[in-house]
């Protein structure tokens, strides 16, 4: 295992961590809803876990995700970003999270971290 390997395995657990830790702290905050869980697959390679929360007492609708691709990109595209070859692995969580207050703000926000050949970010 190299150290690049080594290093996207701690950055998925990581994200992972994160969904489970966001999620429960929307819900601890919202009292009324709880979060519903789909689990996905991608044809190309990965997956991930969307996370759901509906028509909560605080939350209209909540959306905390996680996911982690991989694959080839196209040579076009690989040619745009750091590191060799068209190997690549995207991982990250995203949150959208809408408020039944119109006054409270709307969040949506996304981390990532992507890995291609030796570089990452």
């Amino acid at each position: 295992m190299t150290n690049l390997d080594k290093q996207r395995g701690e950055v998925c657990e990581y994200f992972r961590s994160l969904q489970d830790r966001i999620c429960a702290g929307l819900a601890d905050a919202d009292g009324k809803a709880d979060f519903r869980e789909d689990s996905w697959a991608r044809p190309g390679g990965g997956g991930g876990r969307s996370r759901v929360l509906i028509d909560g007492g605080v939350f209209e609708k909540a959306g905390v995700n996680f996911s982690e691709v991989f694959g080839q990109m196209s040579p076009e595209f690989a040619r745009q970003l750091p590191g060799e070859g068209l190997d690549f692995c995207a991982t990250g969580i995203s949150l959208v999270l809408h408020p039944r207050n119109p006054m409270a703000p709307t969040v949506h926000a996304n981390f990532r971290h992507i890995t291609k050949g030796d570089k990452s970010w």
